[in-house]
C-alpha cells in the first residue's frame, strides 16, 4: 500500500495530479481544493489512499491526515465509493462534515452528485459513533461555516474560494452575516 507520495507535479487534470517520483509519475485523483493548492508546481506531499479493485489500481491523495482519515471513513460506508467520498470532501472540510453527522444534518451529503437522501442517512448512522466527539463550541462553529459557505456558494464563488476566504476569518466571529462580509473582504482583493 502507498500510504504517502512526495514529488514534483508534472501535469493536472480535472480531478488528478500526475506526480513525478524518481523518474516515475503516479496519477493520484485529488479534490478541486487539493488541486488548487498543488497548482503552483513543485514539491509536495500527498498523504494517499490505495484503492484496489480487480480492474484497477487508483491512489487518492490528500494535503492532509485528516483528510484522508475522512475519506477512509467515508468509503467504508455501504454505497460511497472514492469519487462519492472524493466529492463529499470536496464541498466539505472534514470538521464541517463531523459535526454534519453529529447534528443529523444529512444536507451537506446530498449536494454531491450520486448522494441521495437515503445514502445520506445512511452515512450518518453509520459513522455518527466513529467521528469522534467535538465540543459544542466546535459545532457551532462548523455549522456557522456551512451557512457562510452556503452564501458565498449562492453569490457565484467556487467552494474552494470561498473556503480559503472563510479560513482566514478570526474564529471569534459568531454571526454568519460578518464572516460572510469578511469573505467577501478577502475575495475583493483577489
Amino acid at each position: 500500500m502507498i500510504a504517502q507520495i512526495q514529488g514534483t507535479v508534472s501535469y493536472m487534470k480535472e480531478n488528478a495530479a500526475v506526480i513525478m517520483v524518481s523518474g516515475v509519475g503516479y496519477k493520484v485523483f485529488v479534490s478541486p481544493y487539493t488541486l488548487g493548492n498543488i497548482a503552483g508546481g513543485g514539491t509536495v506531499t500527498l498523504h494517499t489512499h490505495t484503492y484496489v479493485r480487480e480492474d484497477s489500481l487508483s491512489l487518492y491523495g490528500f494535503l492532509t491526515v485528516e483528510e484522508l482519515d475522512m475519506f477512509e471513513l467515508l468509503i467504508s460506508v455501504s454505497g460511497i465509493g472514492p469519487k462519492a467520498g472524493l466529492g463529499i470532501l470536496s464541498i466539505s472540510d472534514p470538521n464541517t462534515l463531523r459535526a454534519a453527522i453529529i447534528n443529523h444534518d444529512a444536507s451537506i451529503l446530498t449536494r454531491v452528485s450520486g448522494v441521495g437522501k437515503k445514502t445520506a442517512e445512511r452515512v450518518i448512522l453509520d459513522l455518527e459513533n466513529k467521528v469522534g466527539n467535538i465540543s459544542e463550541i466546535h459545532r457551532t462553529g462548523a455549522v456557522l461555516d456551512t451557512d457562510a459557505m452556503d452564501a458565498l456558494t449562492a453569490m457565484g464563488y467556487a467552494v474552494a474560494e470561498a473556503r480559503e476566504a472563510l479560513k482566514m476569518a478570526p474564529a471569534d466571529m459568531t454571526d454568519v452575516g460578518e464572516k460572510v462580509k469578511f469573505a467577501l473582504k478577502h475575495l475583493g482583493r483577489k
